[in-house]
């Protein structure tokens, strides 16, 4: 007989978010004082008074080099999501079954434990029904816009200092930097993709839902 979920810790059921969690928070905050730090070299270069972190935290400096890394994480998984709706691939544990119906595809049912969106239904359940790459794309689109807005700040600011024109929000949007600095992120965002795609159609990971069984073929796909 299974163990009763309620008896279960609350760090055992929900640990892989927790760590996940921990070590994102862990990194921001190790970015956040390194970066503070080259910061105020960069400010005693051009013979400026140093600032305090929490003013750091407000600076181009911080929000491009942060909102630059989230934005093309979000967009990699929106995508992710959105394409394994219709792309396969033979045997990645990655890709749905190359033929026939999964789960995911059935159409939902307002059955008594089924999410409150399935029991409304009408517009409500077909907002659902793509609630987790919507959300994925606003994040993107939330991260995008303070790269930009963070990206323009610092580049502005070094201008300043050099003596050099400024650019607006709009024409910043066409400038070389700000789409070197989201592409740098995107194509390895997506190279790990297409490599996590491809290395689980022959190697596994034991007892990860990320892998097939050990002794499965390398023809077999889906988890």
């Amino acid at each position: 007989m299974l163990r009763n979920e309620k008896h279960y810790s609350f760090f055992y059921r929900n640990g892989l978010s927790i760590v996940f969690l921990f070590f994102a928070t862990l990194f921001l905050v190790s970015q956040s004082v390194t970066g503070y730090i080259e910061y105020l070299k960069f400010l005693e270069e051009y013979s400026q008074r140093e600032i305090s972190f929490i003013s750091y935290l407000r600076t181009g400096h911080f929000l491009e080099s942060t909102f630059e890394n989230w934005e093309s994480e979000f967009f990699q998984m929106a995508l992710f999501v959105l394409l394994t709706v219709f792309l396969r691939q033979k045997g990645s544990s990655e890709s749905k079954q190359l033929s026939g119906s999964e789960p995911v595809d059935r159409e939902p049912k307002a059955h008594a434990n089924a999410p409150w969106p399935v029991k409304r239904g009408g517009f409500v359940l077909a907002l659902y029904k793509h609630s987790l790459s919507l959300s994925l794309l606003l994040l993107f689109a939330v991260s995008f816009i303070l790269h930009w807005y963070g990206s323009n700040l610092d580049f502005n600011y070094k201008q300043e200092l050099e003596g050099k024109p400024t650019e607006g929000m709009a024409t910043y949007l066409g400038n070389s930097r700000l789409w070197f600095e989201s592409f740098q992120n995107w194509q390895s965002e997506f190279l790990s993709v297409f490599a996590l795609i491809v290395l689980s159609i022959y190697l596994r990971e034991f007892k990860s839902p990320q892998s097939k069984p050990v002794d499965a073929p390398h023809s077999e796909t889906g988890e």
